[in-house]
């Protein structure tokens, strides 16, 4: 039995549909309206619970009658809908019946001609009305969608009413798509949920009986904009479904574009486009022409800045980027000078079209992320969106282990204040920019984000990802709960995800996501690629991951013993997402056994062995769902050694080194090195390179000095660092816990025997960050430069010494010095001879 639509009557009940005429079907339809014209239920009386959030509801709890829509599989429910219904609405309308049916096995009616419509409001029978006909039926909703609405409405606005009177259910919004989300709201209600793009996220609980109490509620999210876009050529599948279906909207709306532009504009002036005079009047002249016509015309169009790093020579311009430096990107800020340029483009347009709608966007990114020095405003034409790429994705603004996450805060308030509102935020889900397709949850940041982007009265977030779900998993879905109420309660949501989605392995599936839940948002690390894997997927997080893994497959077992025709439709799904997790435990684990195997014991050939396995079952795993990765689209992982395939041809090459004519292992060097913050660069002059190493300190102390700690540690003394992870991650960090900048020094000890000191030795550091030079016994032998910016190097990051004649027979002091001017410090793969 299933929702037919008959031509000119709307849907009925399906009875062999073909051997029925159209008066036949008609009159098929009355007889339906009138058997359940008695269809409001005297059974019990219902007590109705508050729902907690900010939306318009009544908090009384009474005894009001219960309104029954399905019963022991059957409904006599009809839903109507106006004949001319937009897109969304008729949408809201048919998943509204689909999900019904999806839970109880019994499908209500669609009323969606004006003769249907006329009989079913005549009825007795539980109607839910949705969208334009629930506001005809019922005047007063309209007031009721105006009184939450704290938005300015430049973009959109939306709100959502829904309301019950006697045997009627009006469901509406203020525009089509918010219609639908009505129509969410009441699923939810009823325990719908949908954690993840496609079938394998959705949750639909089977009831028998679904009825309804008290329902007076109206609501309007703080955001005009709320939602993400899939980059790096990501699987879309599903993906506008589950944005309805989780509040957010599909795109920017009004919004202008903000893509990067601005070059195709200069380039007459300059072939490097990052090179503009940026506040040379001529410049806003020669654009402003250029973008007349489309302004004139009230058409919205982007002035961003190209994607790179801008830096200028005219007067004026130097002038104005000196008033601060942009310490995430090493150079003169750029955002007073183009504010200035986007002023006068946007002032000389304004001044000759003063009755045009269009809109500039543009982005601040890279060295113009940071707000202007000057006290100013943007002209009302201009449209910003803030994108801050380098800053912490890990931690919330309110984190105090990450002081650029609260710089980041800052930024904001001032961004909205120049931009009077007309701000929006760009940001990046998933956070770690190269990454190894493990999990990487962001929802411990975006709780608290959420809130200063309210209070800051932003338009809202349209968020970069990649529908890489065995990376974002849970992220999307809880952002889409938090961009439409600020005040959802996570941890509420978060239990019972795991019943909804694992069913009888709930209970360890909790215990396995939320160590990993923890792991990331306790970590002292602000970075945001690869490296900093081992520092989150530390071996005891594994073992306990490992454990509820098991567990939660013990308890499936007996589902899976079952017949596959037996299971019903979420059992099937309890067992896909056991062997979704299986494969994504199975991944971490292999990729930081992989990580151990080269960083920490110089043992490359099982590397390269178990990355090859780890990328085997990644493709098992994209074969199950093209949204759980995003490898396949992008086509770039053959591109270098920033890829995982590249970082195991790195480990394969390496293995040559040591296994093969290229050459051979000799030693090994110690997996831990004494070392010695150098803040006020007194090293060279005092001889860290071969003088007195003196741990007495460190051993006196260490005890004391938890990860968090270690920031407070004397910069006189030395310690004790190991090789195979990055210096922030073991807690070298400035006391206000800002990445520690300024030299360093590594300092070991290795003895040689007479025969290895004849040989043609070289000394290979296979992951080492910075500008570095090495002292051998208190002599500099080698200088490597590197690019401040670490990622504009060489992702293999390594560096190879020739130390042939240089090495003596008996003890050898090894000294590494290293400039670290941005986060990412020092060595973070063991060396070896």
């Amino acid at each position: 039995m299933g929702v037919s639509y008959y031509k000119g009557f709307g849907p009925v009940i399906s009875m062999n549909p073909g051997k029925i005429t159209g008066i036949r079907r008609l009159v098929l339809f009355f007889i339906t309206i009138l058997l359940s014209m008695a269809a409001v239920s005297a059974r019990g009386w219902a007590e109705q619970k508050t729902v907690k959030s900010n939306g318009q509801e009544a908090q009384s709890i009474q005894n009001i009658p219960e309104l029954v829509i399905v019963d022991k599989d059957k409904t006599s429910a009809v839903i109507v809908v106006a004949e001319q219904a937009s897109p969304n609405e008729l949408l809201a309308a048919e998943d509204l019946a689909k999900y019904i049916e999806m839970m109880s096995g019994a499908t209500p009616t669609i009323a969606k001609t004006p003769e249907t419509i006329a009989v079913a409001l005549k009825g007795k029978q539980p109607l839910i009305i949705i969208g334009q006909e629930a506001l005809k039926a019922d005047k007063s909703l309209v007031a009721a969608l105006k009184k939450p609405v704290t938005v300015k409405g430049l973009l959109r606005s939306d709100a959502i009413v829904l309301r019950r009177k006697d045997n009627r259910i009006y469901l509406a919004g203020s525009n089509d798509l918010s219609h639908y989300y009505a129509v969410i709201e009441l699923l939810r209600r009823w325990g719908c949920r949908w954690y993840l793009p496609t079938e394998f996220g959705e949750c639909i609980p089977k009831q028998s009986r679904l009825t309804l109490g008290k329902l007076d509620y109206a609501y309007a999210p703080p955001f005009e904009i709320r939602t993400y876009w899939i980059s790096w050529v990501g699987d879309r599948t599903g993906m506008e479904e589950f944005q309805r279906r989780n509040f957010m909207t599909l795109g920017k709306g009004d919004f202008p574009p903000t893509g990067h532009a601005l070059g195709k504009y200069v380039r007459d002036l300059n072939e490097n486009v990052f090179r503009i005079p940026l506040t040379a009047p001529e410049t806003a002249k020669h654009i402003a022409a250029q973008v007349e016509k489309k302004y004139a015309a009230g058409e919205s169009f982007s002035l961003s800045m190209e994607d790179g790093v801008y830096e200028s020579t005219y007067p004026g311009d130097k002038k104005l980027m000196r008033l601060q430096r942009d310490k995430y990107y090493l150079r003169w800020s750029v955002t007073d000078p183009f504010l200035k340029l986007y002023n006068n483009v946007a002032g000389i347009l304004q001044e000759k079209y003063p009755d045009s709608s269009a809109k500039i966007g543009f982005l601040a990114y890279t060295n113009m992320t940071i707000p202007p020095v000057r006290e100013m405003k943007a002209e009302k034409s201009l449209f910003c969106e803030l994108a801050p790429i380098d800053i912490d994705p890990i931690h919330g603004m309110d984190s105090l282990q990450s002081p650029p996450r609260q710089e980041y805060k800052d930024f904001i308030y001032k961004w909205a204040e120049v931009m009077d509102g007309r701000l929006a935020i760009y940001d990046y889900d998933q956070g770690m920019l190269v990454w190894r397709d493990l999990p990487n949850p962001s929802h411990q940041a975006f709780v608290q984000d959420v809130q200063h982007y309210r209070k800051a009265g932003i338009l809202g977030i349209n968020t970069e990802s990649r529908n890489a779900i065995a990376t974002t998993f849970l992220n999307l879905y809880l952002r889409g709960q938090l961009m439409w109420n600020p005040d959802a309660g996570i941890q509420a949501e978060l239990a019972e995800f795991y019943e909804n989605f694992y069913g009888p392995a709930a209970k360890p599936m909790q215990a396995y996501w939320e160590v990993i839940f923890q792991a990331w948002e306790n970590t002292i690390v602000t970075e945001h690629e690869y490296f900093i894997a081992p520092a989150i997927y530390t071996p005891g997080l594994l073992k306990i991951m490992n454990a509820k893994m098991k567990e939660a497959e013990a308890l499936i077992e007996r589902v899976r013993k079952k017949k596959s025709p037996s299971r019903s439709r979420n059992e099937q799904l309890y067992l896909d997402r056991i062997a979704f997790t299986r494969m994504s435990c199975d991944i971490t684990n292999l990729y930081m056994d992989m990580i151990k195997a080269a960083g920490t014991d110089i043992n490359y050939k099982k590397a390269v062995k178990l990355g090859e396995k780890a990328l085997v079952i990644r493709e098992k795993l994209t074969a199950m769902n093209g949204t759980f990765t995003t490898y396949k689209g992008m086509k770039v992982e053959d591109k270098g050694y920033a890829w995982w395939p590249g970082e195991v041809k790195q480990y394969r090459e390496l293995n040559q080194c040591i296994n093969d004519d290229k050459g051979k292992l000799v030693l090994k060097l110690p997996l831990e090195w004494a070392f010695r913050r150098d803040p006020k660069n007194i090293g060279v002059k005092e001889n860290f390179a071969a003088g007195p190493v003196d741990l007495t300190f460190w051993k006196a102390n260490r005890g004391t000095y938890t990860l968090d700690l270690l920031k407070d540690y004397p910069v006189t003394e030395w310690e004790i660092l190991r090789t195979d992870l990055y210096m922030q991650a073991q807690g070298i960090r400035n006391p206000d816990r800002q990445s520690y900048t300024g030299y360093a020094w590594y300092r070991t000890e290795v003895d040689i025997t007479a025969e290895q000191a004849d040989k043609k030795l070289h000394l290979r550091f296979p992951g080492l960050f910075n500008e570095c030079w090495l002292y051998l016994n208190g002599e500099k032998i080698a200088h490597r430069t590197q690019d401040k910016l670490w990622w504009n190097n060489d992702y293999r990051f390594e560096w190879d010494v020739d130390l042939t004649g240089k090495l003596k027979q008996g003890k050898n002091i090894v000294a590494l010095r290293v400039d670290s001017r941005h986060h990412f410090a020092g060595m973070f793969r063991r060396p070896f001879i």
